[in-house]
């Protein structure tokens, strides 16, 4: 199954993202939902195969939940004081993340 996709920015969260079949765009996106993502903006658009491999989310997870829901919520990652610490590390070594 091949899908084509918008990936939505949501203004709420950073790193939040929302899928959502590129013909059906957010209409089918309930309102409490609407409310909860804040405003969107396209961030980009994807051809979505059961084998593509997407940076944080499962393609088949993907491609269900659109399926099933009409849109599939990618939260922000959950990072650990251990992954804060090294984070900061890095950006300290590296002066184009400051």
């Amino acid at each position: 199954m091949k899908r084509i996709c918008s990936v939505l920015r949501c203004s709420k969260k950073e790193g939040m993202y929302l899928y959502v079949d590129k013909e059906a765009g957010i209409d089918s996106i309930p309102d409490t939902l609407r409310r909860q993502i804040g405003d969107v903006e396209l961030a980009m658009t994807l051809v979505i195969s059961e084998d593509k491999k997407l940076a944080r989310a499962n393609a088949k997870d993907v491609l269900q939940a659109i399926s099933e829901n009409g849109f599939y919520l990618q939260m922000p990652p959950v990072l650990n004081s251990a992954g804060d610490t090294e984070m900061q590390k890095l950006r300290n070594k590296n002066s184009k993340l400051s």
